[in-house]
């Protein structure tokens, strides 16, 4: 389980619901279209501080609950099938992941969250961990969260945005397995999503997708891009 948090005090914002693709402003080509093949290439995986690469250039990490379909996400936003690992057992992901997407830019696959298989001890640990790299990280432009949209966000989720939020930096949710569920179950989901993000929480977005049908894709590969390419390293953590 991840460890407690205390949430200060914070000015709520507005969510941003997403219902067509973003803009394509400074978007590099590569990314423009949901089913291109990125130049997507491992790099490293550490289990401890230490084992990070060099905290420069920018990046984008991925996290949340072990059964939400991170790695699905993940190999659909690159199009490759086994970029990212997927197993059918939940909570597979045991290294903090980097991937190269560019000069200087990454993904970073952290460690899914919640398995109950998993000992306390390494629940704790890899929650300090996974704390410690958000909030410290001063290459890291922003969070995608991805949260079953079957379920909602949960208490883990929440924590793990709490983390985050104060560093000033974007956190974008992905309602996952969209797909599993009706047009109009899927927009309750999603609107019942942006209600507790606008009272809760800064600086978040929210979309629908599904790697099973490739829905919301392109969409998320643009955000992605935006993020990577813009200029916000004012807003680095302290």
């Amino acid at each position: 389980m991840l460890r407690n948090i205390v949430q200060g005090n914070r000015s709520p914002g507005s969510p941003v619901l997403y219902s067509t693709p973003l803009a394509p402003r400074q978007i590099p080509a590569q990314l423009q279209t949901p089913m291109t093949t990125l130049a997507v290439e491992y790099l490293a995986s550490a289990h401890k501080m230490e084992e990070m690469l060099p905290d420069s250039g920018r990046e984008v990490a991925f996290a949340g609950r072990s059964n939400a379909g991170k790695s699905s996400a993940i190999n659909a936003l690159a199009n490759r099938h086994r970029l990212a690992f997927v197993s059918k057992t939940p909570g597979r992901t045991q290294t903090i992941n980097f991937f190269s997407v560019g000069k200087n830019q990454r993904w970073v696959d952290l460690p899914g969250y919640g398995f109950a298989k998993v000992s306390k001890t390494e629940r704790e640990y890899w929650g300090e961990l996974i704390s410690t790299y958000l909030t410290h990280r001063k290459s890291l432009m922003g969070l995608i969260l991805l949260s079953d949209s079957r379920h909602g966000l949960k208490p883990l989720d929440e924590q793990l945005i709490g983390w985050f939020v104060p560093t000033g930096r974007p956190i974008h949710v992905l309602l996952t397995k969209s797909d599993k569920l009706s047009q109009s179950a899927c927009t309750k989901a999603l609107r019942e999503t942006q209600a507790l993000l606008t009272r809760r929480y800064a600086n978040c977005s929210v979309q629908l997708f599904s790697a099973t049908a490739n829905k919301g894709v392109g969409q998320a590969n643009s955000l992605l891009a935006n993020w990577l390419t813009e200029d916000r390293t004012e807003k680095a953590p302290g």
